[in-house]
Order: structure tokens, then sequence, then C-alpha cells
């Protein structure tokens, strides 16, 4: 496991954000509550919420890749 402290801050301030810009969409419900517009029949707030999740996997995955790469 790479040591944290061979990350430059840099990095470390994009990882941060790259994890916590999702909780603060999550936590914002009343911008996405409505139920127009519509897609795929589905309204707004679920398909948000479905494209949330995946963003939130690959904001995860690309905050992993720059942790391990700046170990090595």
């Amino acid at each position: 496991m790479p040591d944290p402290r061979s990350t430059s801050p840099a990095v470390r301030v994009v990882v941060a954000v790259l994890l916590i810009a999702p909780f603060a969409v999550y936590l914002a419900v009343p911008s996405y509550a409505r139920v127009k517009p519509r897609l795929a029949g589905f309204p707004f707030f679920y398909w948000w919420q479905l494209v949330w999740v995946i963003l939130t996997a690959l904001f995860i995955g690309i905050a992993y890749l720059l942790t391990r790469r700046g170990g090595r």
C-alpha cells in the first residue's frame, strides 16, 4: 500500500473533491425533488439519482487510481 504522504497536495485536493462532490449533490434534495423533465418516462428525481450513482462510482474509481498512481 502506498504511503498517503507521498501524493502531492494537489492530488489530495482533487481526490477530496471527487469524494465529497457526490455527497453535496445527494444532500441538495430540494434542487432535484421534482417530476419534470422526464427521461424515458421516469421523473427527474429518479433518473437524476441514477445518473449520480453512476457518476459516484466513476469519481471513486478515479480517486482510487489517483491515489494508487501517486504512490508508485
